[in-house]
């Protein structure tokens, strides 16, 4: 057990430096690749690899592989979703307008709000590390106020939807 902590120590530079050179071919973030060799090397099922400088060579590449796998099936939040039967002008005009109307909706949210919900709706799809860079705060508080700033805006939004016409006999 000594001599496996002693290599992971002596190799942890050349996982960062791997990482890095591979990160930005995935479009992940170096880090995210370092945490899932360390992971792949706790489920690897006889211990320790023997070529261990090579073995984690080869476990960053097949990591940032999947990487670019999964980025090409990921959408971004912002993205309208594909619709099978709706490809005319007419519902390019609807997402169109959505689109608009959310963006207004945004604009009139409380000032602690805006900021964050607007880059969230970012074409460019910022990551949360961007996003918290970006408005001066931490990674981990960037949660919580996603999640009070939709509620603001969904109760906003509720509140201009006329409620549902009653049919038949009236109470």
């Amino acid at each position: 057990m000594d001599l496996l902590l002693h290599e992971v120590q002596a190799l942890t530079p050349l996982l960062a430096a791997e990482a890095a050179a591979e990160a930005p071919g995935a479009g992940v973030e170096a880090a995210d690749l370092e945490q899932a060799v360390w992971v792949r090397l706790l489920e690897h099922p006889d211990g320790a690899p023997a070529e261990f400088a090579d073995w984690l060579r080869g476990a960053v590449r097949a990591e940032a592989r999947l990487a670019r796998r999964r980025r090409r099936h990921e959408l971004p939040y912002a993205a309208e979703p594909p619709a099978a039967h709706d490809s005319g002008p007419e519902s390019e005009v609807l997402a169109a307008e959505r689109r608009r109307a959310l963006r207004a909706a945004v604009r009139r949210l409380p000032a602690r709000c805006r900021p964050l919900l607007t880059l969230l709706l970012s074409p460019t799809d910022p990551t949360y590390r961007e996003i918290a860079g970006e408005l001066g705060m931490s990674q981990g508080s960037l949660g919580p106020m996603r999640s009070r700033c939709l509620g603001c805006l969904r109760r906003m939004l509720a509140a201009e939807v006329a409620p549902p016409v009653r049919r038949g006999m009236e109470p």
